[in-house]
Parts: structure tokens; sequence; C-alpha cells
């Protein structure tokens, strides 16, 4: 008797996103699409909506109104990703944003605690494949920054490209975002 294997679907951003347009999920349903798949996002514990408003509020005090700071909304990075960063920058204001999601982001925080591994593999992975070049995790784990720059194809990365360079930050360390040369942020700003 052949055996059969369990079949998925990968699922494309347009169709994810008519999947949400017609009530298929609702607020209760902590989704986002990844590389093709559906992923349930890490559950909302209080360091980590505490990280969260840590990163949002310094990433605001430092780039100004010019930018749009995200926090867990959507960024449509190609075809069959639309991940949901714990935070986001991104050019311009709220109403850039009207017609599409936005595509292209300066820098992408991810918050990690429960979601450590997959915020290291398959996550950098998709953002590496963007082109996103500045891609931090605040490690609530080990309570320190990693940053992830420099994206380059790697055909045994989960997405078919990582990041070339990594560096780890700590407390009395400081970092400065690529969109804004100029200014350096303490990291123990972005730390609990």
């Amino acid at each position: 008797m052949p055996v059969s294997q369990a079949r998925t679907k990968r699922w494309t951003r347009l169709e994810y996103e008519r999947l949400i347009d017609l009530g298929a999920f609702g607020p209760e349903d902590r989704l986002e699409l990844l590389a093709g798949q559906l992923v349930v996002r890490e559950p909302q514990g209080r360091p980590h909506s505490t990280g969260i408003r840590l990163v949002a509020g310094t990433l605001r005090a430092a780039f100004g109104p010019d930018w749009n700071i995200e926090a867990q909304l959507p960024i449509a990075l190609d075809e069959e990703s639309e991940p949901e960063p714990d935070v986001a920058m991104v050019a311009g204001g709220p109403r850039d944003y009207l017609a599409s999601h936005p595509t292209r982001p300066a820098l992408v925080v991810e918050i990690a605690l429960t979601s450590l591994a997959l915020d290291r593999g398959e996550k950098a992975s998709i953002y590496a494949r963007a082109r996103v070049a500045d891609y931090w995790i605040v490690n609530l784990v080990d309570n320190l920054l990693e940053v992830y720059r420099e994206p380059q194809p790697d055909p045994d990365a989960p997405s078919g490209w990582r990041y070339a360079s990594t560096t780890t930050l700590r407390r009395g360390d400081a970092v400065t975002p690529l969109a804004l040369p100029h200014w350096s942020i303490p990291v123990s700003d972005l730390l609990l």
C-alpha cells in the first residue's frame, strides 16, 4: 500500500491579503505570512510588549517626524512574505501607505524571547532576501542586541539569503542605524 505524505499549500501575499479582506481571520488569529507559510506569532507577554515600547520610543526620538515607526504592522516584502515585525522604520508618514503596505523598511527590529530561533533563522533569511539592509534582534533571553547587515545569497539559508555581518552589542555599547549614520543610540535604551 503506498504511503501518502501530508501536503501543504504555499500562500502568496495576494492570496493572504484576500483572505484577510474576506474576514477569514479575526484579531485573535495572530498570523503572519513567512515564505508562503502562515505562521502563528509570538504571544504578547509583558517583557515582549515592554521591549516593543522601548524600541519604538527610542527610534521615534532618534528619527523624528520624517519617518514612520510601525509596531507589529505588515510589511509587503515580496510575493510570498508579509511579516509583521515588532518594529519597522519606513520613510514617510502613515498616509503614504494607504494604497499598499510598506515594501522597503530602512530598519526592522524583532523583540525575541520564545521566537529567538525563528528570528535568527527563517525571519533573518526572509529579511535578507528582501534586501533589508539593517535588521536588529533585541534578544531578551541574553539581554543584548544582535545587529544583522550585508544581505547576500546563500543557498543553504532557509530562504536562500543570509546576513554576512552579525554584531552582538551589550549595555554600554551604542548602535548607529544605517539610515541615520550621524546618530548613535545607547544599546541600554533598547534593552529591558
